[in-house]
């Protein structure tokens, strides 16, 4: 059997849909599906979604998929998903994570912040394993949320609780039946140590000592590395749901950002001038852009920097360490500000005129801005506007999950031409944001030269286009826009016993696309107004402090 006759499954699940591909043996997607899953806002910082509803879109994707193919031929199957807490009872049924008390939801988003207390609370311990992720934990990762459930719905939750799964991993134990764990789950997101494995002091310091029972059954006492096969493959119950067959392999999961890693940052760079071409794999930071974005920088040893999460062992590429920054916010800090916008009805009434998204209105709208005005390019049209852009908190390098938006320069008007601009900034903000983490990783001793961007946002030209002059590097973007999903069939593919090691998968299927160059008149400008950028958190910490005083 050919390499091109061979197929593996990704299924990745975002914040807002499922998604699965078939993928072929040298990386070709040959078809891919979405279908949309729920999420409930009860009250701001919260929310919630439903295991079933998810696996329900799974299987959904799955089967349109494989629709034209002989399911013989699928090889493998990987997921991956949100960094979100699942909570299932003892039979293994879902058990709610709402005060309201709907088994129904049964998931606390990546995105939720009802934790923050807590997690201030933990933070203040100082306790050692504090230091892998950046000195301080987020309440975006799973003890904080684990706490706030024990202490807020504790008879309803906690009290019942069997297991308590990332995301990732609740969809291999769907897909197989087997408990256990993904290294890049525990490392990243709940303080287990690949060398030292569970912390007991740091889960009694905290309050949550319940959990050593059972050499820590309920979140997971076997771990494995990402693409290790999980149990015996496909149940018969989930091969039937799935529409593949009784058996088929199953790879170790991973977060959805690293799959975007692993779908993209091993790829063959010979031919396209880049710095990192004679440079290795540490050279390469690979961005993952969407809702949120992540920025994953990969080491021989392990760098420690503060206000970035790791560094992680072989959590997403065996035997090297991962630092992971990140934004909390940054599609959604674009569409919000879109969309909340009083021009809003106006452009969306005028892209749909011309048969284009808004953003695609808005990016050819500022280019002839631009001409107008004889300029090379749209990025000076901002000047006036300074936005900085943590709507959602600070996730790197600052690690404040306190901070919030601003914005400097508005004016009494609010045309689309205003619109537009604000647009314009917000893009170079979040850029700015790339640059902050980027410098962090690089001063604390990253050497990184070449950027790699995936996800909906490396979809937007004017997005990668700022990023690549904002840092004065060169953005790769892959063959196949969907790195997610092809990060996830690589997971299937070694799984499958088709590939030796991860890193020969990712070898074949990982692909460059194309590349953009950074426009160095352009990056002058942004190294002026980066610098004030930089000034907009010192004046907010300071007005922030005041208040807290009067």
């Amino acid at each position: 059997m050919g390499d091109a006759e061979r197929y593996y499954v990704g299924v990745d699940v975002g914040t807002g849909s499922a998604r699965a591909a078939l993928v072929d043996g040298i990386g070709r997607v040959r078809s891919t599906a979405e279908h949309p899953i729920q999420t409930w806002n009860p009250q701001p910082d919260f929310y919630q979604q439903s295991s079933e509803d998810i696996w329900t879109a799974c299987c959904t994707v799955v089967k349109k998929v494989t629709s034209t193919v002989d399911v013989t031929l699928v090889r493998g199957v990987g997921f991956d998903a949100t960094c979100s807490l699942v909570l299932l009872d003892t039979e293994g049924n879902p058990l709610t994570v709402s005060k309201s008390g709907e088994n129904e939801q049964n998931i606390v988003l990546w995105m939720d912040h009802r934790a923050t207390k807590q997690a201030e609370r933990i933070n203040a311990t100082h306790h050692a394993v504090l230091k892998y992720v950046g000195g301080a934990i987020s309440p975006e990762m799973a003890p904080p949320k684990l706490l706030w459930l024990k202490e807020n719905i504790g008879e309803a939750c906690w009290d019942k609780a069997g297991h308590m799964f990332e995301l990732p991993d609740y969809l291999t134990w769907r897909a197989t039946g087997s408990t256990s764990r993904s290294l890049c789950s525990l490392v990243c997101k709940w303080t287990y140590s690949a060398s030292e494995e569970w912390s007991d002091s740091f889960w009694q310091e905290i309050g949550l000592a319940d959990l050593l029972s059972d050499k820590y059954a309920k979140i997971g006492c076997e771990v494995q590395s990402p693409g290790e096969r999980v149990g015996k493959g496909l149940t018969k119950s989930a091969a039937v749901e799935l529409g593949l067959v009784e058996g088929t392999a199953v790879g170790t999961s991973l977060i959805d950002a690293h799959a975007g890693g692993l779908g993209m940052v091993g790829a063959d760079v010979k031919g396209h001038g880049l710095p990192c071409e004679n440079q290795p794999i540490t050279a390469r930071l690979s961005l993952i852009c969407g809702t949120s974005s992540c920025h994953m920088a990969l080491s021989k040893d392990a760098i420690f920097v503060p206000g970035v999460w790791g560094p992680y062992f072989s959590a997403m590429v065996p035997g090297l360490w991962l630092s992971e920054g990140g934004q909390s916010a940054t599609g959604k800090v674009i569409d919000h500000v879109v969309e909340t916008h009083a021009a809003f009805p106006e452009l969306k009434e005028k892209a749909n005129s011309s048969g284009k998204s808004v953003y695609e209105y808005l990016n050819t709208y500022l280019d002839s801005l631009a001409s107008d005005k004889h300029l090379s390019s749209p990025a000076t049209l901002a000047s006036g506007l300074q936005v900085w852009p943590d709507y959602h908190g600070n996730r790197s390098p600052l690690a404040d999950p306190s901070l919030t938006g601003m914005i400097c320069g508005l004016r009494l008007s609010a045309g689309l031409e205003d619109l537009a601009l604000l647009y314009l900034a917000t893009v170079q903000a979040l850029a700015y944001g790339t640059r902050h983490i980027l410098e962090a990783l690089q001063g604390a001793g990253h050497d990184i030269t070449t950027l790699f961007m995936c996800g909906g946002l490396s979809k937007n030209p004017l997005f990668v286009q700022t990023h690549a002059d904002v840092t004065g590097l060169p953005v790769v973007l892959p063959a196949e826009p969907e790195s997610v999903l092809i990060g996830a069939a690589i997971l299937g593919a070694y799984a499958s016993g088709d590939f030796s090691t991860i890193q020969s998968a990712m070898g074949c299927m990982a692909k460059v696309g194309s590349v953009i160059r950074p426009r160095l008149q352009d990056k002058r400008y942004h190294d002026k107004k980066y610098a004030v950028f930089l000034k907009m958190v010192e004046n907010q910490r300071e007005y922030a402090s005041i208040m807290s005083s009067t």
